[in-house]
């Protein structure tokens, strides 16, 4: 069994914001495959489907984004979702807009969302798939993730769904080394 968090904040005031990557590629892959994250379970909005024979879950916690990890851990005690199953999706203002990085582990960078989640499992070992927002120097961090996409911008995130979508669905074909060797580019 797979579980795949996208990271956000719930409420209309969030959407279309930074900090909501994982909510919005969480939906996309969704509608893609014909289901609604309407399930409520453990703080989180989920549903699941199967992809290649392998069960998979979609999670968005309604935690807000600074407990995201107490929704995770809640679904990974209850399903019994090992570790290496979990591939959470969140922002990077490290990354630029437009493209992604996948991880097999490392630090929060400062996510306070990565933070809750090591901190509810114990562990900074769980994969990622971090999608830039860039950063801007003249901006408070906080008033910049939580700042609204500009139609560039969301253009260029639109254009990184397709290549989302299958790796979601390769994460449950190949090795996550296979995954960052064939996704991951310079």
């Amino acid at each position: 069994m797979k579980l795949i968090v996208g990271l956000g904040n719930p409420g209309k005031e969030y959407d279309n914001t930074r900090h909501n990557m994982g909510f919005y590629f969480i939906d996309n892959f969704a509608l893609k495959n014909n289901i609604k994250i309407d399930k409520k379970k453990f703080n989180g909005l989920y549903n699941e489907l199967s992809i290649n024979g392998e069960k998979y879950i979609l999670l968005k916690p309604q935690t807000y984004m600074n407990l995201s990890g107490e929704s995770v851990r809640k679904f990974v005690d209850f399903f019994k979702i090992d570790i290496n199953d979990i591939l959470i999706i969140s922002d990077d203002m490290d990354i630029p807009i437009g493209t992604y990085r996948l991880k097999q582990k490392g630090s929060s960078g400062g996510h306070n969302g990565l933070k809750n989640i090591e901190l509810n499992l114990g562990t900074q070992e769980y994969k990622r798939l971090k999608i830039g927002i860039s950063k801007s120097g003249n901006i408070d961090t906080v008033d910049y993730v939580l700042g609204k996409l500009s139609k560039d911008d969301k253009e260029k995130i639109k254009l990184l769904t397709e290549t989302v979508d299958k790796i979601l669905v390769d994460f449950s074909k190949i090795s996550f080394e296979e995954l960052m060797s064939k996704y991951n580019h310079k």
